[in-house]
Formats: structure tokens, sequence, C-alpha cells
């Protein structure tokens, strides 16, 4: 079997890993060895796996790989962002930005290639949804980047909507944060959904991971003209869902709001998105709209956001505003578009 036939090992938990094993007659206790090779001591070849026995890893190499594939290409911006271009499906490849910042080194990693959210202000929803990425996919956004040791945080917040790929999505935070896996605090990891309500309330059921929902109108029909997901899941409801859980303690929640000129930035939407939140501990992240082409948006002043987050400030909401990363190699938010895979056309 060729390398490129054969199946990745990074990005399966230790029960796949477990059921590997047994198909390979292999002893149990071989999974979590396997596990400690792929996210531990971080192996790039199966040969390294010296705990192994050498039949057991001749067994292994037959049908699997350690499945890194490192990116296609990268971008590096003025202020040290770096935006990586990976391997996708469908048509379109996938983004991922390393955003270093003093003590913290983040990487926001994407988890589908494309998006079916269809929000208006999204380069990555322009492109269309192209495919689920796998576990493995996610994975190796995370494992294959040179600043991979030293990163401190992992934020879904790349192309893709992570609740509409759940599964993947939920198994990359087991291998995150599992005793064999990186054995990461689940206060590294911030999750952003455009709320859609099945898929988050498993995700919060199941993980105590941060949330990050996007809002960007506390007004249903204002948001639904930006975000269609407002119909099937308002945001009125997405907050009675969240008011269920506790986010004083293990969990932070946060709001992402970006603001347009004339559109969402008076003190009436101020006071609307106080109103929306209230009964959380939800912090609001005002975020500046970052042009992308042939939209009619337009970003607000710094004045107007300034005033806006002042009056959050006022009504004891805690709002800050985000700064702008990467916007000069499109990697800021809303910017990844990926490339298109036949002619590796940049969107």
């Amino acid at each position: 079997m060729t390398e490129s036939n054969k199946k990745p090992l990074i990005g399966r938990d230790l029960p796949q890993l477990r059921q590997i094993v047994s198909d390979l007659g292999m002893p149990g206790y071989a999974a979590g060895q396997i596990a400690q090779w792929l996210y531990q001591k971080r192996a790039t070849d199966i040969s390294q796996m010296t705990n192994l026995s050498k039949q057991a890893r001749k067994r292994l190499a037959e049908e699997y790989c350690i499945g890194l594939e490192p990116p296609l290409m990268k971008a590096v911006s003025a202020d040290g962002t770096i935006k990586y271009l990976f391997e996708g499906c469908g048509r379109r490849d996938i983004e991922a930005v390393y955003i270093p910042d003093k003590e913290r080194a983040t990487l926001c990693v994407s988890s589908q290639a494309g998006c079916k959210m269809g929000c208006k202000f999204c380069m990555t929803g322009r492109g269309g949804f192209q495919g689920q990425l796998t576990t493995a996919q996610i994975i190796n956004q995370i494992l294959s980047i040179e600043n991979s040791e030293s990163l401190t945080n992992i934020v879904f917040m790349g192309m893709g909507e992570p609740t509409d790929n759940l599964d993947s999505v939920l198994r990359a935070i087991e291998i995150l944060t599992a005793p064999w896996g990186l054995a990461w605090s689940p206060k590294r990891i911030t999750v952003s959904t455009v709320g859609n309500l099945p898929g988050l309330k498993k995700l919060l059921d199941l993980t105590k991971v941060h949330i990050a929902v996007s809002i960007h109108s506390p007004f249903s029909e204002e948001r639904f003209q930006l975000m269609p997901v407002e119909k099937a899941w308002p945001a009125r409801q997405l907050f009675e869902l969240l008011r269920g859980y506790d986010f004083a303690h293990q969990r932070r929640l946060s709001v992402e709001y970006i603001i347009w000129a004339g559109l969402n930035d008076n003190l009436r939407h101020a006071d609307g998105l106080a109103r929306l939140i209230k009964g959380t501990s939800a912090r609001v992240n005002l975020i500046r709209f970052h042009m992308i082409p042939d939209s009619r948006l337009k970003p607000a002043t710094t004045s107007v956001m300034e005033t806006f987050r002042d009056r959050l400030n006022s009504l004891g909401v805690t709002a800050t505003i985000r700064a702008s990363r990467g916007e000069d190699i499109m990697a800021a938010c809303g910017m990844l578009a990926g490339k298109k895979k036949d002619k590796q056309e940049e969107i």
C-alpha cells in the first residue's frame, strides 16, 4: 500500500486506537502507547514508536501512517500573524491563523471547507459549503505548524460552523483535553457559533470549553438580514438556552458583535444588546468590520465603537474592542476563504 493510500492515525481517539490494535492482533495497552507517540511525543513516523515491537510497528505501518500533512503555503502579516493554507475537501482548501500576542499564542482553526450558514459579511460563506473536515484534518492544523508546541490557546473561529460538524469537533476537543492526548485544560479552547441550538446544547453538555456566540444585531429582523440562521434559531432562544448553564466559574461566554456604520452602531442597538444578554455573564467583543470585495457594508469609526462600548459598560456589560490582526494578509475576522482546489485560485 502506498503512503498516500494509508489511513491517518492522528485524529483517532483512544477507543478508535484500541479498535485498531485489536484488529491488528496487538496487545490492548498498545493503544495508549500509540496515543502518547501521536499527541505527546509528536512522532512523525511509525518507526519512531520504539516501545512497540518491530513486528507491531510493521503491521501498523502496512495500513496506517501518522497522517501529518504540512501546510501548502503560508503568509506572514506585518503584525506577526501567520495564515496557513491546508488541504481541504470538495473544491476548497482551508485556512488556519496563528496569532502571537505577548505570552499568548493562539491558533484559529477551521472545521469545514466553506460554510452553510450564509452570513452576508463573511468571505467563507460566500464560497459555499464544500465539505466537513475530518478530526484528522482539524488536529493536523494544530500539530503540523512550526509553532505547534508553543500554542497556548485554540479557537474554533476559522472557516465553517463548528456545531455543524460536531462529531469531528468533539473528537478534536477530546484529543486536546484528554490525559492520553494533549492534556490541555478546556479553558484553553473557545468554540465560536452562530447559534445552532441542538449542536450548541450538545457541546455545552459534553465539554467545558469557552463559548463565543455571533450576534451582530439584537433585533431579530435586522439579524436575519445579516445572518439567515436567525430564522431557524433566533438569538432570543439562544440566550434562553445559555441562561441554563454556569458561565461564572469554569467557562466563559463571549458575544461577538461586528459594528457596521449606520446599521447596528447606535445606542438603541447597545441597549437592545444589553437586554438580549441580560441574565448571563456574557462579555461582548466589539469587532471592526474588515472590508471584503463587493460588499456594501462599511466599518464604523473608532469613536462610534468607543461610544457603543462605553454605553454597554455603563449598563453593567463588560465590553471591549478587539484588536484587529492579520488584515494585510486577509487573515482577520470574516476574511478567511481558502483557495479553490481546481485552479488554486485565491478567492
